[in-house]
Protein backbone atom coordinates (compact mmCIF):
# COMPACT_ATOMS: atom_id res chain seq x y z
CA UNK A 1 0.00 0.00 0.00
CA UNK A 2 1.57 3.53 -0.86
CA UNK A 3 -0.20 6.89 -0.36
CA UNK A 4 0.45 10.55 0.32
CA UNK A 5 -0.75 14.00 -0.18
CA UNK A 6 0.03 15.69 -3.18
CA UNK A 7 -0.23 19.53 -3.16
CA UNK A 8 -1.20 21.37 -6.54
CA UNK A 9 0.08 25.00 -7.10
CA UNK A 10 0.23 27.64 -9.66
CA UNK A 11 -1.15 30.70 -11.16
CA UNK A 12 -4.69 31.45 -11.14
CA UNK A 13 -6.20 29.52 -14.74
CA UNK A 14 -3.98 27.06 -15.52
CA UNK A 15 -6.09 24.16 -14.74
CA UNK A 16 -5.29 22.94 -10.92
CA UNK A 17 -9.06 21.74 -10.45
CA UNK A 18 -9.79 20.74 -13.99
CA UNK A 19 -6.62 18.25 -13.24
CA UNK A 20 -7.83 16.74 -10.18
CA UNK A 21 -11.59 16.52 -10.98
CA UNK A 22 -9.74 14.42 -14.31
CA UNK A 23 -7.85 12.38 -12.19
CA UNK A 24 -10.50 11.65 -9.41
CA UNK A 25 -13.49 10.86 -12.07
CA UNK A 26 -15.81 13.00 -10.49
CA UNK A 27 -16.15 16.66 -10.26
CA UNK A 28 -14.83 17.35 -6.37
CA UNK A 29 -14.16 20.87 -7.42
CA UNK A 30 -15.95 23.75 -9.62
CA UNK A 31 -14.19 24.60 -12.61
CA UNK A 32 -14.66 28.23 -15.02
CA UNK A 33 -13.15 30.00 -17.48
CA UNK A 34 -12.45 32.70 -14.68
CA UNK A 35 -9.19 33.14 -12.79
CA UNK A 36 -9.27 32.35 -9.10
CA UNK A 37 -12.60 30.39 -9.04
CA UNK A 38 -11.21 28.32 -6.32
CA UNK A 39 -11.26 29.56 -3.17
CA UNK A 40 -10.64 26.74 -0.75
CA UNK A 41 -8.20 24.12 -0.11
CA UNK A 42 -10.11 21.02 -1.54
CA UNK A 43 -8.88 17.57 -1.22
CA UNK A 44 -9.85 15.09 -4.31
CA UNK A 45 -8.90 11.43 -3.17
CA UNK A 46 -7.99 9.12 -5.84
CA UNK A 47 -8.04 5.05 -4.84
CA UNK A 48 -6.80 1.97 -6.77
CA UNK A 49 -6.57 -1.21 -4.37
CA UNK A 50 -2.68 -0.64 -3.62
CA UNK A 51 -2.84 3.34 -3.73
CA UNK A 52 -4.35 6.18 -2.53
CA UNK A 53 -3.42 9.68 -3.68
CA UNK A 54 -4.89 12.61 -1.52
CA UNK A 55 -4.38 15.80 -3.80
CA UNK A 56 -5.16 19.07 -2.58
CA UNK A 57 -6.12 21.51 -5.25
CA UNK A 58 -5.40 24.96 -3.85
CA UNK A 59 -6.22 28.59 -5.24
CA UNK A 60 -4.37 30.15 -7.37
CA UNK A 61 -1.74 32.51 -5.91
CA UNK A 62 -2.09 35.69 -6.85
CA UNK A 63 -1.36 39.66 -5.90
CA UNK A 64 -4.15 39.82 -3.49
CA UNK A 65 -6.01 43.27 -3.16
CA UNK A 66 -8.17 42.29 -0.49
CA UNK A 67 -8.16 40.28 2.92
CA UNK A 68 -9.84 37.19 1.18
CA UNK A 69 -7.27 37.33 -1.46
CA UNK A 70 -4.30 37.07 1.39
CA UNK A 71 -6.66 34.37 2.66
CA UNK A 72 -6.41 32.29 -0.41
CA UNK A 73 -2.78 33.03 -0.72
CA UNK A 74 -2.02 31.38 2.71
CA UNK A 75 -4.01 28.74 1.87
CA UNK A 76 -1.92 27.92 -0.87
CA UNK A 77 1.30 28.33 1.20
CA UNK A 78 -0.12 26.13 4.11
CA UNK A 79 -0.37 23.76 2.03
CA UNK A 80 2.62 23.89 0.05
CA UNK A 81 3.87 22.98 3.79
CA UNK A 82 1.58 20.41 4.53
CA UNK A 83 1.78 17.98 1.35
CA UNK A 84 4.00 15.26 1.11
CA UNK A 85 5.29 16.19 -2.73
CA UNK A 86 4.21 19.23 -5.13
CA UNK A 87 2.58 19.25 -8.50
CA UNK A 88 3.69 23.25 -9.71
CA UNK A 89 1.21 23.03 -12.20
CA UNK A 90 1.72 25.78 -15.14
CA UNK A 91 0.05 26.78 -18.49
CA UNK A 92 2.15 25.45 -20.91
CA UNK A 93 0.31 27.74 -23.73
CA UNK A 94 1.29 31.07 -21.95
CA UNK A 95 4.77 32.58 -21.51
CA UNK A 96 6.75 32.26 -18.09
CA UNK A 97 5.82 35.31 -16.72
CA UNK A 98 6.29 36.96 -12.89
CA UNK A 99 3.88 35.06 -11.07
CA UNK A 100 5.67 31.93 -12.45
CA UNK A 101 8.93 33.24 -11.15
CA UNK A 102 7.52 34.42 -7.97
CA UNK A 103 6.08 30.95 -7.24
CA UNK A 104 9.81 29.15 -7.74
CA UNK A 105 10.87 31.61 -5.13
CA UNK A 106 8.71 29.86 -2.46
CA UNK A 107 9.55 26.24 -4.22
CA UNK A 108 13.33 26.82 -2.97
CA UNK A 109 11.76 27.54 0.77
CA UNK A 110 10.22 23.90 0.39
CA UNK A 111 12.43 21.12 1.22
CA UNK A 112 10.29 18.32 -0.91
CA UNK A 113 9.98 16.71 -3.93
CA UNK A 114 8.03 19.23 -6.36
CA UNK A 115 6.87 17.81 -10.20
CA UNK A 116 6.51 20.17 -13.03
CA UNK A 117 3.57 19.61 -14.71
CA UNK A 118 2.90 20.85 -17.80
CA UNK A 119 -0.76 21.73 -18.69
CA UNK A 120 -3.12 21.91 -21.73
CA UNK A 121 -0.65 20.45 -24.39
CA UNK A 122 -3.62 19.65 -26.23
CA UNK A 123 -2.77 23.00 -27.72
CA UNK A 124 1.09 22.47 -28.71
CA UNK A 125 2.84 20.79 -31.32
CA UNK A 126 5.53 18.56 -30.05
CA UNK A 127 8.50 20.67 -30.61
CA UNK A 128 6.82 23.39 -29.01
CA UNK A 129 6.34 20.77 -25.49
CA UNK A 130 10.02 20.09 -26.14
CA UNK A 131 10.59 23.84 -25.88
CA UNK A 132 8.95 24.41 -22.94
CA UNK A 133 10.30 21.23 -21.03
CA UNK A 134 13.60 23.25 -22.04
CA UNK A 135 12.43 26.38 -21.03
CA UNK A 136 11.76 24.99 -17.37
CA UNK A 137 14.23 22.36 -16.52
CA UNK A 138 16.99 24.80 -15.26
CA UNK A 139 14.46 27.19 -13.62
CA UNK A 140 14.80 24.51 -10.56
CA UNK A 141 15.55 21.04 -10.16
CA UNK A 142 12.10 19.63 -11.13
CA UNK A 143 12.28 15.90 -9.92
CA UNK A 144 10.25 15.00 -12.92
CA UNK A 145 8.64 17.31 -15.31
CA UNK A 146 5.21 15.87 -17.03
CA UNK A 147 3.13 17.38 -19.99
CA UNK A 148 -0.49 16.65 -19.51
CA UNK A 149 -3.78 17.70 -20.65
CA UNK A 150 -6.05 17.94 -17.77
CA UNK A 151 -9.04 18.36 -19.92
CA UNK A 152 -8.66 15.76 -22.52
CA UNK A 153 -7.30 12.92 -19.96
CA UNK A 154 -3.95 13.12 -22.03
CA UNK A 155 -1.21 11.57 -20.43
CA UNK A 156 -2.71 11.69 -16.88
CA UNK A 157 -1.98 7.61 -16.30
CA UNK A 158 1.43 8.43 -16.66
CA UNK A 159 1.82 10.89 -14.31
CA UNK A 160 -0.20 8.70 -11.51
CA UNK A 161 2.66 6.13 -12.27
CA UNK A 162 5.08 8.83 -11.63
CA UNK A 163 3.66 9.65 -8.15
CA UNK A 164 3.39 6.46 -6.88
CA UNK A 165 7.06 6.39 -7.16
CA UNK A 166 7.13 9.49 -4.81
CA UNK A 167 4.65 8.43 -2.10
CA UNK A 168 5.56 7.85 1.26
CA UNK A 169 2.82 6.65 3.22
CA UNK A 170 1.49 2.53 3.39
CA UNK A 171 -1.56 3.82 5.46
CA UNK A 172 -5.16 4.95 3.87
CA UNK A 173 -6.33 8.29 5.04
CA UNK A 174 -10.02 7.66 3.60
CA UNK A 175 -11.99 4.82 2.95
CA UNK A 176 -11.95 3.07 -0.62
CA UNK A 177 -15.19 5.11 -1.71
CA UNK A 178 -14.70 8.23 -0.77
CA UNK A 179 -13.28 11.09 -3.44
CA UNK A 180 -13.06 14.37 -1.32
CA UNK A 181 -13.11 15.05 1.73
CA UNK A 182 -15.74 18.67 1.75
CA UNK A 183 -18.98 18.21 3.12
CA UNK A 184 -22.38 18.05 0.53
CA UNK A 185 -23.46 21.20 1.71
CA UNK A 186 -20.00 22.99 0.66
CA UNK A 187 -20.44 21.24 -2.54
CA UNK A 188 -23.98 22.27 -3.44
CA UNK A 189 -23.13 25.96 -2.41
CA UNK A 190 -19.85 25.96 -4.96
CA UNK A 191 -22.05 24.37 -7.96
CA UNK A 192 -24.07 27.51 -7.41
CA UNK A 193 -21.19 30.10 -7.20
CA UNK A 194 -19.83 28.00 -10.56
CA UNK A 195 -23.12 28.95 -12.31
CA UNK A 196 -22.86 32.88 -11.19
CA UNK A 197 -19.42 32.88 -12.47
CA UNK A 198 -20.39 31.42 -15.78
CA UNK A 199 -23.14 34.16 -15.93
CA UNK A 200 -21.63 37.05 -14.86
CA UNK A 201 -18.53 39.52 -16.13
CA UNK A 202 -16.04 41.56 -14.52
CA UNK A 203 -16.41 42.24 -11.37
CA UNK A 204 -19.63 39.99 -10.21
CA UNK A 205 -18.03 36.60 -10.33
CA UNK A 206 -14.94 37.57 -7.79
CA UNK A 207 -17.48 39.74 -5.64
CA UNK A 208 -19.84 36.75 -4.46
CA UNK A 209 -19.66 33.65 -2.30
CA UNK A 210 -22.42 31.05 -1.47
CA UNK A 211 -23.71 29.43 1.60
CA UNK A 212 -25.75 26.69 1.50
CA UNK A 213 -28.38 27.63 4.32
CA UNK A 214 -31.10 24.57 4.78
CA UNK A 215 -31.11 21.22 2.95
CA UNK A 216 -34.47 19.10 3.81
CA UNK A 217 -34.55 15.63 2.43
CA UNK A 218 -37.44 14.04 1.50
CA UNK A 219 -38.12 10.78 0.17
CA UNK A 220 -37.64 11.46 -3.20
CA UNK A 221 -36.50 14.99 -3.47
CA UNK A 222 -34.33 17.47 -1.63
CA UNK A 223 -35.48 20.91 -1.04
CA UNK A 224 -32.47 23.15 -0.70
CA UNK A 225 -31.61 27.27 0.06
CA UNK A 226 -28.12 28.58 -0.72
CA UNK A 227 -27.45 32.12 0.06
CA UNK A 228 -25.65 34.43 -2.64
CA UNK A 229 -23.87 36.82 -0.97
CA UNK A 230 -22.67 40.19 -2.76
CA UNK A 231 -20.54 43.15 -1.18
CA UNK A 232 -23.09 45.75 -2.75
CA UNK A 233 -26.54 46.75 -4.10
CA UNK A 234 -25.72 47.20 -7.62
CA UNK A 235 -24.16 43.72 -7.92
CA UNK A 236 -27.70 42.47 -5.96
CA UNK A 237 -29.58 43.68 -8.82
CA UNK A 238 -26.90 42.13 -11.66
CA UNK A 239 -27.24 39.13 -10.13
CA UNK A 240 -30.96 38.83 -9.79
CA UNK A 241 -31.28 40.24 -13.22
CA UNK A 242 -34.18 42.07 -15.12
CA UNK A 243 -37.39 40.72 -14.15
CA UNK A 244 -35.73 37.82 -12.16
CA UNK A 245 -34.08 36.49 -15.42
CA UNK A 246 -30.50 36.25 -14.69
CA UNK A 247 -31.38 34.81 -11.30
CA UNK A 248 -33.88 32.18 -12.71
CA UNK A 249 -30.83 31.07 -15.15
CA UNK A 250 -28.55 30.46 -12.62
CA UNK A 251 -30.95 28.66 -10.72
CA UNK A 252 -31.99 25.85 -13.78
CA UNK A 253 -28.36 25.33 -14.51
CA UNK A 254 -27.49 24.80 -10.48
CA UNK A 255 -30.50 22.56 -10.33
CA UNK A 256 -29.29 20.51 -13.18
CA UNK A 257 -26.02 19.48 -11.49
CA UNK A 258 -27.42 19.28 -8.26
CA UNK A 259 -29.66 16.23 -9.39
CA UNK A 260 -26.86 14.83 -10.79
CA UNK A 261 -25.03 14.80 -7.64
CA UNK A 262 -27.44 14.08 -5.23
CA UNK A 263 -29.52 11.54 -7.98
CA UNK A 264 -33.08 13.21 -6.70
CA UNK A 265 -35.26 15.88 -7.72
CA UNK A 266 -34.01 19.28 -6.46
CA UNK A 267 -35.79 22.10 -5.38
CA UNK A 268 -33.66 24.83 -5.14
CA UNK A 269 -34.50 28.32 -3.77
CA UNK A 270 -32.06 31.08 -4.11
CA UNK A 271 -31.68 34.47 -2.24
CA UNK A 272 -29.43 37.61 -3.52
CA UNK A 273 -27.95 39.11 0.11
CA UNK A 274 -26.09 41.87 0.57
CA UNK A 275 -23.11 41.98 2.86
CA UNK A 276 -21.40 45.17 2.24
CA UNK A 277 -17.53 44.64 1.91
CA UNK A 278 -17.54 40.89 3.23
CA UNK A 279 -14.56 39.86 1.60
CA UNK A 280 -12.19 42.69 3.83
CA UNK A 281 -14.22 41.74 7.15
CA UNK A 282 -12.51 38.71 9.51
CA UNK A 283 -15.58 38.51 10.66
CA UNK A 284 -17.95 37.14 7.39
CA UNK A 285 -14.99 35.89 6.01
CA UNK A 286 -14.52 33.28 8.98
CA UNK A 287 -18.71 33.13 9.19
CA UNK A 288 -18.21 31.99 5.35
CA UNK A 289 -15.61 29.35 5.59
CA UNK A 290 -12.73 31.21 4.88
CA UNK A 291 -10.23 30.57 7.76
CA UNK A 292 -6.96 31.84 8.42
CA UNK A 293 -3.66 29.87 8.36
CA UNK A 294 -1.31 30.71 10.77
CA UNK A 295 2.10 29.96 9.28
Amino acid sequence: MRSGFVGLIGRPNVGKSTLVNSIVGKKVAITTSKPQTTRNVIQGIYNEEDTQIVFLDTPGIHKPNHKLGELLNKQAYYSMEDADLLLFLVDAKEPFGKGDEFIIEKLKQVDKPVLLVLNKIDKLSKEEIMQKILEYKDLYPFKEIVPVSALKKDNLKELIQVLKTYLPDEIRYYGESDITNRSLEFMMSEIVREKVMDLTEEEVPHSITCVTNTVEVGRTSYTITIDIIVDRDSLKKIVIGAHGAMIKEIGIRARKDLEKLLNRNVYLDLHVKTVKDWRDKEKYLEEYGFHDFEQ
